[in-house]
């Protein structure tokens, strides 16, 4: 008999509603976009599209890899849609937004991972409009460091690669990637461009230790690394990994002051947040 465990009071969020949040749902399907919001099964989305914020996800809806965590479809992606940057432009413009955040599947199967994708969108957004600032989550591209640069010489204001968790669970939570090979990436781009910020994020309840995150932090401080997101794992659905605790906001509250001492200039920790929320705040 499997058993459900419930999400704690802390965990719920109202149901997507609200003109707004339609409003951009429409807009989204409008310009045959894809939003992690959508395919990750985000806990935010009715937050995020009622202030007309989306995740735009390039390269399609389908990953190359099968992280145990995620819920993104995997298997044989689509062919790259020479259009899809100007669409997303199109919708960073209609949504009026000022500061928006552009994550990929994993393409291990192109040359490049998609870096020139990913700065070719940047450019398009910072044409179209050029007051909005540009947030990049890129994959690891395989530690393909010339590929980084392609992204970091683009004008992105915000170079996102997720950590994801401790070193100890990785095989377990990204078969595939690797811990040194993140680390390099994020110091990578900060060494090639040092006014550039790198974010990074890291999801709770999969069973790692206190000692182990502040080890995490330490490693991520070495490399330079400006913003830190902390939040809580949730599981997508049962072909996910399960979660093996809820962390409770209090405990948020005293890794965020643990990781503020290692010197990081913002730190986002609670249990709903993720690599995109509230990200705006993230780049002031």
């Amino acid at each position: 008999m499997t058993v459900v465990r419930r999400h704690p009071e802390w965990i719920k969020v109202k149901a997507p509603s609200g003109a707004v949040f339609f409003e951009t749902k429409r807009l989204v399907k409008e310009l045959r976009l894809h939003t992690v919001c959508e395919e990750a099964h985000c806990p935010n989305v009715g937050e995020c599209w009622h202030h007309k914020t989306a995740t735009f996800m390039l390269l399609g809806d389908v990953c190359t890899r099968n992280c145990s965590f995620c819920a993104v479809a995997h298997g044989r992606p689509v062919e790259v849609d020479p259009d899809e940057p100007e669409r997303v432009a199109e919708g960073v413009a209609r949504l009026g937004l000022r500061h928006v955040v552009v994550t990929s599947v994993d393409r291990d199967d192109l040359p490049d991972g998609g870096a020139e994708h990913f700065a070719r969108t940047a450019r398009v957004i910072r044409t179209r409009v050029p007051e909005c600032t540009v947030e990049m989550l890129v994959p690891d591209f395989k530690g393909d460091l010339a590929a980084v640069d392609t992204v970091v010489d683009s004008p992105v204001d915000i170079l996102n690669h997720n950590t994801e968790t401790v070193p100890r669970l990785y095989k377990r939570v990204r078969p595939g990637a690797r811990y040194d090979r993140s680390l390099g990436l994020l110091g990578h781009a900060k060494q090639r461009r040092p006014s550039l910020l790198t974010k990074t994020g890291l999801m709770l309840g999969l069973g790692e230790e206190h000692d182990e995150l502040r080890a995490v932090f330490a490693d991520l401080s070495a490399v330079g690394c400006n913003i830190l997101t902390l939040g809580q794992y949730l599981r997508p659905s049962s072909s996910q990994l399960p979660v093996e605790r809820y962390v409770l906001p209090a405990e948020f509250d005293t890794l965020r002051n643990a990781a503020l001492s290692f010197g990081f200039r913002h730190v986002e920790s609670g249990p709903l947040v993720r690599s995109s929320y509230h990200a705006w705040q993230h780049v002031s």
